[in-house]
C-alpha cells in the first residue's frame, strides 16, 4: 500500500506543505491566534495573521517558532495538526512519513523538539532535514555530485549559509537575522527619522512594496501610515526605496559577513567550483530587491535566486522524503 509522504518547512514566518506527487499543496503564515481565558484556538494561519497588533485583550496572535525554533510547544503541535489534516483532507487512514527542515545551527533539543511535535501531530515517522540542503534540492542542484554549491537561504527568522557537496554540509553557519529583522529595521528606521510608529504588518508592505538593498535606478514611492510619536495622532508619510536600503544597509550587511566568513572556511577546491558555479539564493527573504546585487558586489561571485525561493525548502524537504523511500521502498 501505498504512503503518504509530507514534506513540512516549518518556518517562523509560513508553513508550507508538500506531499509527494501533489507538490506544495498549502502555504500559510505560522500564526494561532488563541483566547487567552479560555486557551481555546480562535484561527490559524491567514486568518491568524489578519489579527496581528489587531486583536482586543482576550485573544492573542502569536508566532509559536522564534527564529526557526519552537518557542511554544503546545500551539506549535496544534497547528502542525491542523495544517497537517488541511493538506491531507480527512479521508487519509494511514498515518503520513514526514520530513520536517530544521535550520543548520540547532542543536539536539531542539530537534527532539521539533520531532516530538510532528509526531504527536500524527506522523508514522519522522526524518529532521537541515534547511541548506532542503533549499538546495529544492532549487533543482544534485546535491550528490562530489561538486561545491553554496546555498544562501534567507526564511523569516533564520539564514542559513552552507557549502554542499556529495549530499552534506561542509561548511556551514546559521544566523537567527533574516527576514523579520528586515521588518524591525524598518520600524526603528521610521521612528527614528520621521517620528512615526508603525506595526509589524505595515514594516512587512514596505518591504515587499517598495523595499530594496542595492541602489535603484529607478525610485518607488509608497505611503506609509502610522501614529505620530509627538501628536500621538494617525499620520501618513511617503517613504521612498532609496530609504529603505539605508534602513536595511546593517542587516543586509550581518548576511554578507556571514557569507563572507563562510567563504573562507570553505576548502579551496569547493571555492574554486562556488567561483565557478556562484551562489544560489533561497528563501522569502531573498525576495527583497537588489540582494543578489550586492551579494555579488561584495563577494565578486556571481549570485541568483533559486526560481521559487518561497517554495525551494518545502519541495527539497519532500523530495528528499521520496528520496529517503526510493532507498528503502516498501
Amino acid at each position: 500500500m501505498q504512503y503518504t509522504d509530507i514534506g513540512i518547512d516549518l518556518g517562523t514566518a509560513s508553513i508550507l506543505v508538500y506531499i509527494r506527487g501533489r507538490g506544495v499543496v498549502l502555504k500559510e503564515p505560522s500564526v494561532v491566534a488563541f483566547d487567552r481565558d479560555t486557551d481555546k484556538i480562535k484561527a490559524i494561519g491567514e486568518d491568524a495573521r489578519l489579527m496581528l497588533g489587531r486583536t482586543p485583550g482576550n485573544i492573542i496572535a502569536v508566532r509559536p517558532l522564534r527564529q526557526g525554533v519552537i518557542s511554544n510547544y503546545e500551539v506549535t503541535e496544534k497547528m502542525m495538526k491542523y495544517f497537517i489534516q488541511k493538506a491531507l483532507g480527512r479521508k487519509s487512514f494511514r498515518k503520513p512519513r514526514i520530513a520536517v527542515c530544521v535550520p543548520s545551527g540547532v542543536t539536539e533539543v531542539e530537534k527532539k523538539a521539533v520531532e516530538d511535535a510532528t509526531m504527536q501531530a500524527g506522523a508514522r515517522e519522522v526524518s529532521i532535514i537541515e534547511e541548506p540542503i532542503a533549499a538546495a534540492i529544492g532549487a533543482g542542484i544534485d546535491i550528490a555530485k562530489p561538486c561545491g554549491n553554496m546555498i544562501v537561504d534567507i526564511g523569516g527568522g533564520t539564514s542559513d549559509i552552507a557549502v554542499i557537496s556529495l549530499g552534506g554540509t561542509v561548511v556551514s553557519a546559521s544566523i537567527k537575522i533574516a527576514g523579520d529583522d528586515f521588518d524591525d529595521a524598518l520600524v526603528r528606521y521610521m521612528r527614528k527619522k520621521h517620528n512615526l510608529l508603525i506595526g509589524e504588518r505595515t514594516a512587512e508592505d514596505i518591504k515587499i512594496r517598495i523595499g530594496s538593498a542595492f541602489k535603484r535606478i529607478e525610485v518607488d514611492y509608497m505611503d506609509v501610515r502610522g501614529r505620530n510619536l509627538v501628536t500621538g495622532l494617525p499620520k501618513t508619510v511617503k517613504v521612498s526605496s532609496e530609504e529603505t536600503e539605508e534602513a536595511l544597509k546593517e542587516t543586509t550587511m550581518q548576511i554578507i559577513e556571514t557569507i563572507h566568513s563562510v567563504l573562507e572556511k570553505t576548502p579551496p577546491e569547493l571555492a574554486a567550483d562556488i567561483a565557478d558555479r556562484g551562489i544560489v539564493l533561497t528563501g522569502g527573504g531573498s525576495l527583497l530587491r537588489g540582494l543578489e546585487e550586492l551579494i555579488s558586489e561584495k563577494t565578486g561571485i556571481n549570485t541568483m535566486t533559486a526560481e521559487d525561493p518561497m517554495t525551494a525548502v518545502a519541495v527539497g524537504t519532500g523530495k528528499y522524503v521520496e528520496f529517503l523511500a526510493g532507498y528503502r521502498e516498501n
